[in-house]
């Protein structure tokens, strides 16, 4: 394996790591308000849109499948936080829509966030959050791009 295949090995098995700690700490920081880190994803996938979204829309805005966001949903549904609406442009693909109760759940959790982060961002240098980001979505787009 070349240094640059070993280095991506790394990355990779650090950023998978990464992930499970995030999932954990959102979590933890958002469960008094009544959300999970995945409703909380689901929530942000929809209000970033600016605009109700079908399921299979939700799922690639937040690179998951359709069915695990399904789930989501249908329970955020039975929760109060989303319904559904007619989708003019598909009959049987609803349109999911944040209730009043659901942007109140997302609103708690972004003033929870918003400190978390401040503290987070201290551990890294200047620019170090961008950049990194950066090749996160390089990295994405180029596994996009192979599929």
């Amino acid at each position: 394996m070349s240094d640059a295949q070993e280095a991506l090995t790394a990355l990779v098995l650090e950023t998978f790591r990464l992930n499970g700690r995030l999932l954990a700490a959102g979590d933890a920081l958002v469960a008094g308000t009544g959300l999970t880190s995945a409703r909380w994803q689901v929530l942000g996938a929809i209000l970033f849109a600016g605009r109700p979204l079908p399921v299979p829309r939700i799922a690639e805005a937040m690179g998951l499948t359709r069915q695990a966001v399904q789930r989501q949903v249908n329970e955020m549904a039975a929760a109060g936080l989303l319904d559904f609406a007619p989708n003019p442009h598909h009959k049987r693909a609803r349109l999911v829509v944040v209730t009043d109760a659901g942007r109140a759940a997302y609103a708690a959790a972004d003033a929870l966030q918003r400190p978390w982060a401040a503290r987070l961002a201290e551990a890294l240098g200047p620019g170090e959050a961008e950049a990194a980001a950066e090749v996160l979505r390089r990295l994405r787009a180029a596994l996009e791009a192979q599929e």
